[in-house]
């Protein structure tokens, strides 16, 4: 029980990064939304931020993700539909437009187009004065899990390692505030692993993003402190508190031992959670609301320094206002009624707690071993060793469940032969059109030749070796659109086609 004599706040840090934790300072509250136009999904902030959340976080459509401008022909269908669309400056000011970027934090969910939404938030915000040294929130960038368990990727690895690694040393000189990665272990849940397997594969993607970092020149001690993680809030209560308990200790010793980390802030896991998505059912939508509630509780006792609730009809549709707002009261009551925040970890010492922690920890280290055995995570990915192991997991679980060892309520005990659709949110069709009309009326009245340089420059610096960032961000200011911006990138770099 090697976690038992250590205070919380000291290294390895298995107890929680800060001394006194929530009894200081709340994690954060996000909720995840994003949807049709920048407008639609402006409103929505609005009445979130109304309602007592304090960081926002992005959900982007899915031609978004994928580099694709609103009337690209693969495109059609898709504009809006999981997120809201972004194709320019102009959207991005629209999304933030009456929200002051230095009076709130915010989380971007995008990958292969990171670097280019960041580019934009920048935008935005130095045009409404803001000191971009003061800027704070998070951008996943986490291109190595797409490849894992996602398939949002664009370029193959290795040129999507530079974006992301310049987007490290731009984000620490520019805006030194900025998390400048989340890396994420909430898809690879998402898509079967264990928690062992999420915790062993998050910090094996993180290993890979120091590398190379390393390699670009930067220093351990200049940019660890601005990594932080994502991790999944599953519905095994007490495995989900030890996760995050382990991944803190093991992050911590490969900080310092592996990586010679001098900065204790370098060593420091930071982590957002959400609860889990594919523990939702269509079935007896209501009962969503208790399991959110018990995996909130867990991101809380296992020291998250921000988290997501999911709305309860999120196995249905997008989450309505009314199931968002009672989703954000999940966390509300648990801060604030609960009591779990009067000590800094109440469960620490707890046999049980300690012996899963060890247990996870110890799972996650022999994964590693493999993994560096085989060349390293990138090594890894290309040989499918990562992904065959998710879905043997994936099927594992799913075999268990479909032979009732594993009970799911509602789905393969309790049933109810009546089923009570709760009302689901609707997307106005006519958002794409309106999208697709600004889109085509931005091209028409910007200025052909601005954007032709900046794009030149952009595909020399691509070609090159110098950082891609402070090309993208002339790029963006000159109303470059995404899907173009991605298009040069792609000419030069190529488009990856999974084996």
């Amino acid at each position: 029980m090697s976690g038992t004599h250590e205070l919380p706040g000291e290294f390895p840090f298995t107890r929680g990064i800060h001394p006194d934790m929530y009894r200081a300072r709340l994690w954060t509250m996000r909720q995840y939304a994003g949807f049709g136009t920048a407008e639609e999904s402006n409103r929505r902030y609005r009445y979130l931020l109304a309602q007592g959340v304090t960081g926002l976080s992005v959900a982007f459509d899915l031609p978004t993700q994928m580099g694709m401008d609103s009337d690209h022909a693969l495109a059609c269908g898709e504009v809006g539909r999981v997120g809201v669309a972004i194709c320019s400056l102009a959207d991005m000011e629209r999304l933030f437009d009456g929200i002051r970027l230095d009076q709130v934090t915010t989380s971007m969910t995008i990958n292969s187009t990171a670097a280019i939404l960041l580019a934009l938030y920048v935008l935005v915000a130095r045009g409404q004065g803001v000191d971009l040294r003061k800027l704070s929130g998070t951008v996943q960038n986490d291109i190595l899990k797409e490849y894992i368990a996602r398939g949002t990727y664009i370029y193959p690895p290795r040129p999507a390692m530079r974006i992301v690694t310049d987007l490290f040393a731009w984000a620490c000189a520019e805006i030194p505030e900025w998390n400048v990665i989340s890396i994420s272990g909430y898809h690879i849940r998402e898509a079967g692993s264990t928690a062992t397997q999420e915790v062993a594969f998050t910090l094996a993607n993180a290993i890979a993003y120091i590398e190379a970092a390393q390699r670009a020149g930067l220093d351990v001690d200049t940019f660890a402190p601005r990594l932080s993680f994502f991790f999944n809030a599953h519905s095994d209560f007490f495995e989900e508190i030890a996760k995050y308990r382990a991944a803190r200790r093991l992050y911590a010793h490969l900080m310092k031992d592996r990586f010679g980390a001098k900065n204790p802030k370098s060593m420091m896991l930071r982590f957002h959670a959400q609860t889990a998505g594919s523990s939702l059912t269509a079935q007896q939508p209501g009962v969503n609301v208790v399991r959110v509630a018990l995996e909130a509780l867990a991101a809380v006792l296992g020291g998250a320094q921000s988290l997501h609730t999911n709305g309860a009809d999120e196995a249905l549709g997008l989450p309505t206002e009314e199931s968002a707002r009672l989703a954000l009261r999940t966390q509300q009551v648990i801060a604030y009624e609960s009591g779990v925040t009067r000590e800094p970890d109440p469960l620490g010492g707890s046999y049980y707690i300690e012996k899963l922690t060890d247990e996870i920890e110890r799972g996650a280290r022999q994964y590693i071993e493999r993994i560096d055995a085989l060349g390293g995570t990138l090594a890894a990915i290309e040989k499918g060793y990562i992904q065959g192991e998710i879905q043997n997991a994936a099927y594992t679980y799913q075999q268990s469940v479909e032979r009732g060892e594993t009970v799911v309520v509602g789905v393969n005990r309790f049933q109810e032969s009546e089923h009570h659709a709760p009302p689901v949110f609707r997307l106005d069709p006519a958002s794409e059109r309106q999208q697709v009309e600004r889109l085509r009326e931005l091209r028409a009245t910007r200025s052909a030749s601005a954007v032709e340089h900046s794009l030149c420059d952009l595909e020399r610096a691509a070609r090159g070796s110098e950082n891609l960032m402070p090309r993208i961000l002339a790029a963006c200011e000159a109303h470059v659109t995404l899907g173009e911006i991605s298009d040069c990138l792609k000419r030069v770099f190529g488009e990856y086609r999974e084996s």
